[in-house]
């Protein structure tokens, strides 16, 4: 029922036409992919592109990576109910793209790596390893589990498709052409596939506003309903979202994410110089505030729909990451083909970021754990690394019915990217900052900062934390055309337990007031720090910390002060004077084993103490 007392409208013909050829189109590019390199049977070439890739298919790629369809459909839900505040993460963004650029890049690039985990056992031990490689399994399996079922929960509500069918058909389809493909097939079907959620973001912004006659009214009844709350600069660290908590808690989680997540750095190392790579994430931060204000405009546009007859409080959806879909068919119903390019948004956004998890999680697999322990040949490694991706493709099909029980996809998503990326971001920092650090010192660090950052988000799952703290703003049914048989009072504070369905446990402790109640993207740096804190002083009293680290895997001044436009040796016939060395690889456990690398010496500074001086 929509607002006006009339039916909402259904799938059409034209709206399933739009949507199969979306899919046919990823398959294809799949196919083709397989086919172009069917005499390549290279790991490398399957995993990494045979590292020839360019920076605006990269860039694409990694903003559609992590801008799924937790994006287009959960954000426009969060601005709804808590107001155009999210926008302020386009300030995390730029700072999180200088951050993976400039100082977490130039490591990877000239280690020549195909796994980020690959750096712990340079800088730490096998043992290291391990532990980040399994710790990044579990992320992305659980991250990729959410961005399942949230396209899955879309064509429930607008279609009325089985739910467990749509979650199957989701995984067999990227498994599919990710498996035949590898990097470069996800790659190409991530910048198709971005086009589309944008092209479907701006069909309800369009539509919004003609409905409302103008951008202008849309923007009026969204201040007027308090929904412009850009600046709220509020220290407290329990609130929800804060100018603080998004910019110091998002620029950390989202470094977690960019700067040494498997799914983003195996992108832009796979670019064909270090130029291109640093370019590809500077023009992925456009494309994060392209998408950012995209999806901010459709929950205004949604809001201004819907700000007085709130479909949630006339239980016309069931969950708030369906008002969206509810939204399109309303709204959109009318136009054949439109609600088919915002389902095929949504599983846009899911095929991109499925694909690069699965293609991440087989190069973790075999580049961590298979070849460091078997003899294996190029050949029989590209077919175990198809299987591979096959295995995890089923894997993360089975964690979306995890999925259906965490509530909001959008914080579901981010509070896991804080309670393992924080840990993981601290593990890598401390190994490149300071020299004098130890793999005692960083295993312990990263093992207390995980339990401490999983008890907190454990008990914020079993005592949700102070409604004043995350009640959403102000909603109202006065206006709906239909019977409601709820109250017809907005929801506040009073009643915002009620229309929730928030339950918890009868005796609430007082940590459950402050510890449990912390800010979800306060779990990212908290883990950051403790991990770092923990790691140096524990390093420092197992008095291992005097042995000599290769400068190659510490971030050096070097690294800041070489110009963004530094390339590959030989990729411009003008620069002389770069040298290229190259050492065996050999890791044996040691604490800090020799590996393979390339020396850069940036043209206009051929000072060597560069090379030698810490940060």
């Amino acid at each position: 029922m929509s607002i006006s007392g009339q039916p909402v409208a259904q799938f059409s013909v034209w709206d399933y036409v739009v949507f199969i050829v979306m899919l046919l189109v990823s398959v294809f590019i799949g196919v083709y992919h397989a086919v172009k390199a069917r005499a390549q049977q290279s790991n490398s070439q399957f995993l990494l592109g045979g590292r020839q890739m360019r920076a605006v298919p990269v860039a694409m790629s990694l903003t559609a990576s992590f801008m799924s369809a937790v994006t287009v459909i959960g954000t426009p839900a969060e601005v709804y109910r808590y107001g155009a505040i999210f926008l302020i993460f386009c300030i995390s963004y730029s700072i999180v793209a200088i951050v993976s650029a400039e100082i977490f890049l130039p490591i990877f690039y000239r280690l020549n790596i195909t796994s980020t985990y690959e750096y712990l056992g340079m800088r730490y031990n096998k043992t290291a390893r391990y532990i980040g490689t399994f710790l990044y399994i579990i992320l992305t399996v659980l991250y990729t589990g959410i961005v399942i079922y949230a396209p899955a929960l879309a064509l429930n509500q607008i279609t009325g498709f089985d739910l467990w069918g749509v979650l199957v058909a989701t995984g067999l389809v990227c498994t599919f052409y990710c498996t035949l493909g590898g990097l470069k097939a996800v790659v190409w079907t991530d910048v198709f596939q971005m086009l589309i959620m944008i092209s479907g973001f701006l069909a309800v912004i369009i539509r919004g506003s003609v409905v409302q006659g103008g951008f202008e009214r849309i923007w009026n009844i969204s201040y007027h309903g308090g929904r412009l709350n850009f600046w709220d600069f509020d220290p407290d660290p329990l609130r929800r979202h804060t100018f603080w908590t998004i910019v110091v808690g998002g620029s950390f989680m989202w470094t977690a994410i960019y700067g040494i997540n498997q799914s983003q750095v195996q992108r832009y190392i796979a670019c064909k110089s270090m130029c291109e790579a640093k370019l590809s994430l500077y023009l992925n931060m456009v494309g994060l505030w392209l998408t950012a204000v995209c999806a901010v405009l459709s929950g205004l546009t949604m809001y201004s729909i819907y700000h007085q007859c709130d479909p949630l409080t006339a239980k016309q959806v069931r969950a708030p990451d369906q008002l969206l879909p509810y939204l399109v068919m309303d709204f959109l119903g009318d136009y054949p083909g439109v609600p088919g390019l915002f389902v095929a948004a949504a599983y846009s956004g899911t095929l991109s970021t499925v694909s690069s998890s699965i293609n991440a999680l087989a190069a973790v697999t075999v580049e961590d754990i298979l070849k460091p322990n078997f003899n294996l040949s190029e050949k029989k490694l590209t077919w175990i690394t198809r299987g591979l991706s096959l295995m995890f493709g089923v894997i993360c099909i089975g964690m979306a019915a995890l999925s259906s029980l965490m509530g909001s996809v959008l914080q579901a998503a981010l509070t896991i990217f804080g309670i393992i990326g924080g840990p993981l971001l601290g593990f890598f920092l401390l190994g490149m900052l300071f020299p004098w650090a130890n793999s005692v010192g960083a295993i312990s660090g990263l093992v207390v900062s995980f339990v401490l950052t999983l008890w907190v988000g454990i008990g914020g799952q079993i005592y949700p934390p102070l409604p004043e703290k995350t009640v959403p703003l102000p909603l109202s049914i006065e206006g709906c055309l239909f019977n409601v048989t709820t109250p017809t009072e907005p929801v506040t504070e009073s009643t915002w337990r009620t229309t929730s369905h928030v339950t918890e446990p009868d005796f609430r402790p007082e940590i459950a007031n402050t510890w449990y109640s912390l800010s979800y993207l306060y779990l990212s740096p908290l883990a950051t720090m403790i991990a770092l804190i923990l790691g140096l002083i524990i390093s420092l009293l197992t008095g291992r910390g005097k042995n000599e680290v290769d400068k190659k895997l510490l971030i050096t001044k070097k690294d800041l002060v070489c110009c963004f436009w530094l390339a590959n040796p030989g990729d411009h016939p003008e620069d002389k004077d770069i040298k290229v060395m190259t050492d065996e690889v050999e890791d044996k456990g040691q604490e800090n084993p020799t590996f393979s690398h390339q020396e850069v010496n940036c043209p206009e500074k051929q000072d060597p103490s560069l090379s030698t001086t810490y940060l």
